[in-house]
């Protein structure tokens, strides 16, 4: 059971927390009420989740140019440049940081060079140098799952000692897209960070009969241009394992050219080959279907060629995944600023 205040001297009892979020809506606790930083910010997913739930972008970050045009287009903001030229103190005030940061040093897919890598292993001490100025509230990083494993481990106990010796609490783990309403497969660390004591517990998943699936998704009526040709159509089947299973399906083709039916999109990759994934063995994704399965919403702008559109959603986050993780931060901050009011 949860006490909060209504603002007018009198204080109400909620139990679960989708109330409570519920109820801070109601109340416009929540509505403009935090400022927020987006590093690393490609096009944009995580701070779209974070403007669900009232936050305010201040500054944003990326210096992959196609990336800034997505950006640019859908929030109207132009990203600043490589953070790693921008000093601290410059970045206006703002209470929550948060950061994709590159994920290709730890990737599985990648060559997992980890902090040795040439140009993007370090920039989580990036993250770290504008904590250490700022002190801001709380922070979000988000990274794939092999971050926990990569060099035995000691990679990620680096990174989070790191963020303790600035005096957060941290909570960290693997969240599934899965399980927040996208049909895809996507394991990813996500650690939050809080300047003060607070009582965080990651969301719990979705109900099934909640969560969008590939016939929710897929478009129809589909462009011939995306329709591969006879020759790969055939091998694809030929190699299929369950060639019974039901469509709609999204296939992946692993490393040892097997290829794998699934009910939903295994985890999008911005360097994957052409064919990585086939709707029923028979198409690419469409733009728009790409960014229905990272969660976008329609009203979501298109401004680049198929081939950035899937490096782009590929780099992105599910952004479902990313607010339910946003209105766990905003309860247990708000909780504990009452507690303490």
């Amino acid at each position: 059971m949860i006490i909060l205040s209504n603002g007018k001297g009198k204080h109400v009892m909620l139990s679960r927390q989708c109330d409570i979020f519920e109820y801070m809506e109601k109340q416009e606790i929540k509505k403009g009420k935090f400022k927020f930083i987006d590093l690393f910010a490609g096009i944009g997913g995580i701070r779209l989740a974070f403007e669900h739930v009232g936050g305010v972008c201040v500054f944003s970050s990326e210096w992959d140019d196609n990336a800034c045009k997505t950006y640019k287009a859908n929030f109207g903001d132009q990203p600043y440049g490589d953070i790693t030229k921008i000093e601290a103190k410059d970045i206006p005030d703002f209470d929550i940081l948060l950061a994709g940061f590159p994920c290709q040093p730890f990737s599985i897919a990648g060559k997992k060079t980890g902090f040795n890598h040439e140009t993007q292993g370090t920039l989580f001490f990036d993250v770290e140098r504008i904590l250490k100025e700022k002190k801001p509230k709380a922070f979000l990083l988000e990274n794939v799952k092999n971050l926990t494993a990569h060099d035995n481990g000691n990679t990620f106990k680096t990174i989070i000692s790191h963020l303790e010796a600035l005096g957060y609490c941290v909570y960290a783990k693997v969240l599934n897209a899965l399980d927040y309403g996208v049909p895809q497969k996507r394991e990813r660390i996500i650690i939050c960070g809080f300047l003060n004591k607070v009582n965080f517990e990651f969301p719990e998943p979705i109900p099934a009969d909640q969560r969008k699936t590939l016939s929710d998704i897929l478009e129809t009526n589909v462009d011939k241009k995306y329709y591969v040709k006879d020759n790969i159509r055939v091998s694809r089947l030929s190699r299929l394992r369950d060639k019974n299973f039901p469509k709609p399906y999204i296939s992946h083709e692993n490393m040892a050219g097997s290829i794998t039916p699934h009910p939903y999109c295994s985890a999008l990759r911005a360097g994957a080959s052409a064919n990585y994934i086939l709707v029923n063995d028979e198409r690419r994704p469409t733009e728009r279907e790409l960014l229905r399965i990272q969660g976008f919403p329609d009203t979501y702008k298109i401004v680049v060629n198929y081939g950035q559109i899937k490096h782009q959603t590929g780099n992105s986050v599910a952004v479902p995944m990313i607010e339910a993780v946003a209105k766990q931060m905003m309860i247990a901050m708000k909780i504990t600023e009452e507690n303490n009011g």
